[in-house]
Parts: structure tokens; sequence; C-alpha cells
């Protein structure tokens, strides 16, 4: 049977292909890292490149990702046979018995095939209903994510919807595989500035939101999936009321950022960040510039540069040459 994995979704700002040398980079210079915190977790797949630690800290402020961490990293407690039955029920379905809902009245047509968005919006109602333990439920709806987010008629975020095509029906279910490993596991849905100054670690990895595009709103489906309070939507691209939104991607971000660096408690911070401040795209501009954050870091401690030639994930239409990823290290 195949099965998704952390890193099988699209994802804006998404560091997979950057895996190998961020966490060769981090153990370079960290020696004592027995625990690692990713504050704004994102995909999940850096964190999942941590699992090797004692403890593992993972935070976001997006109800979608926080129901994927606990369905990859908090399900032990499952039964993996009920969950396979479960997924050959919902493959068997027969699309003419499933009644109009929420979900295809609203995104039918246009994020998804009116079929597609028919059967995500009812085996959402499904989920719920399902003789599961907390566990099974969260697994069973990250699949439904990660199916529905296969078949999108996006270019990888939901800001807007491709137009002028004929929308086919591609929606499959199918199951991810939750992650095995052997750490403690701390799994949050707080702002990252609050957070610090509750906890410590031994590392702190940041990879902030860097421009003015909002996470809430470029993947409202999903969160209105997870959430499913069933909102009023509004304009072209069917967003509900704005919520979750993000200082890091408004002016303030600078003092958000510094405020953050100065209540860390750990014997490392790491950011990662980009040079995308030159951006020809203003909504594509970073909002803290690479000196600014040098700048801070070196407040705390002793501080190194690192950086890679990457080709970032573009769903939009801008274009960056000579982009690079990032690496702050600073050792308090």
């Amino acid at each position: 049977m195949c099965y998704f994995k952390i890193n099988n979704r699209r994802y804006t700002g998404s560091k997979f292909k950057l895996l190998n040398w961020i966490k060769s980079t981090i153990e370079d210079e960290a020696k004592k890292n027995d625990s690692f915190c990713d504050l704004f977790a994102g995909t999940g797949c850096v964190a999942e490149k941590f699992t090797d630690k004692k403890k593992l800290i993972i935070n976001d402020l997006l109800f979608s990702n926080n129901i994927i961490y606990k369905a990859f990293f908090d399900s032990k407690n499952f039964n993996k046979k009920k969950i396979i039955e479960i997924s050959k029920k919902y493959k068997a379905l027969n699309l003419k018995k499933i009644p109009s809902n929420y979900f295809d009245k609203n995104f039918g047509g246009k994020f998804f095939s009116l079929n597609d968005a028919k059967l995500i919006g009812f085996l959402r109602d499904k989920i719920d209903n399902e003789n599961c333990n907390n566990n099974e439920k969260n697994i069973l709806l990250t699949s439904l994510l990660y199916s529905a987010d296969k078949s999108a008629n996006t270019v990888g975020h939901y800001d807007a919807f491709r137009k002028k095509i004929k929308i086919k029906d591609k929606f499959m279910f199918k199951l991810i595989e939750p992650i095995k490993h052997t750490s403690k596991i701390q799994i949050f849905r707080e702002d990252a500035n609050e957070l610090v100054k509750k906890i410590k670690f031994d590392i702190c990895y940041i990879d902030p939101p860097y421009n003015s595009r909002q996470y809430s709103r470029f993947y409202h489906v999903l969160e209105n999936l997870v959430q499913w309070k069933k909102p009023k939507l509004f304009g072209e691209a069917l967003k509900p009321e704005p919520e979750n939104m993000s200082e890091y991607c408004k002016t303030k971000a600078p003092e958000k950022f510094q405020e953050l660096i100065t209540n860390i408690n750990s014997n490392y911070i790491v950011v990662s960040y980009n040079n995308t401040y030159k951006s020809k795209s203003s909504s594509s501009k970073n909002k803290i510039t690479l000196d600014q954050i040098l700048s801070t870091m070196k407040k705390k401690g002793r501080t190194k540069i690192f950086k890679k030639s990457h080709n970032y994930f573009n769903a939009g239409k801008t274009n960056f040459d000579n982009h690079y990823e990032y690496l702050f290290i600073t050792k308090i």
C-alpha cells in the first residue's frame, strides 16, 4: 500500500530540498543538541529531520498544520487495521449517492472539480462520525488534507484557482504514514513570541514568514476543512473572515523578530531566511533584511552566516535570480 510522507504536499517556503544542508550545518556548529524546537514548523519536514533528538518541540499557528503534526508525530495509539478498512470503505463510495454539501457548493468547479469537492466534503463529515479515537481521526483528517491537496486546481496555494481549464476528477483518498521515532514530542499552536517565554531547549530553529503573504490566507481552504465551522466566504478566492494573521507578514516584523530573539532560552539559535527583499514583486519582498537579522542575533551571541543557492518554490509569477537561502547560527 502506498502512503503519503510528511513532505508530500505543496507548500510555499518548504525546506524539503534543503534538509541535508540544514541538518549538517546545524550539527557541525551546535555541539550540545539533545532538544530541538521548530518554532514556525510549516510542513514539519525540518522537524522530521531532527527526530533523532531526545526532545522535539513543534509549533505553528495554522490549524491544518497542527493536525498534521499530531497525525505524523504523535499517533502511537491507533489501530492500523481499522484505518486501512475505513480507507477502503472511502474508496468504494458511490459518487451518485453522495449528497451535495457545503464544500462542493463553495469550492466545486473552482478549487476542485464538482465531484471531487462533493466527495471531500462528504468524507469530512464522515470522519467526525467515525468510531475512532483522536489519533485515528487525526490520521484520517490529515490523509484527507493531503489527498485533497493533490487534486486541487491550484498552483500550490489557495490564494487563487486556475481558470479557463476543464477541471478533471482526480481525487483519490490515500492514507498518510505516521513517523516512527523515539523523541519526546511536544506540539503547540501558539504565537511564537509568547511560546519562547515558557519553554527551554538546546536548539531553536526559526523559519518565519518572509513577506506580506499570510499563510492563513494562502491555505484558507485547508484551514476551513480542518476547523469545519462552515463559515460564510467572500471574494473570488472564497476566503472566510481573516483570522490567525501573523505579525511577521507586516511592517512591524523587525521589531517582533527582535523581541523573539531577546526572549529565547536556548544554547543555539538558528534562523532560516532568504534574499528576496530585492524581489520585483512587492508582496514577495522580505519584511526583515539580512542586516537586521544579523544585527539582532549578534546581540544574543557569536553569530555565523551560511548560505546556499536554492531555486525556491514559487507558486506565482515572481521571477528572482541569484536566490540564496541563509542560515544564521548564534551560540548564546
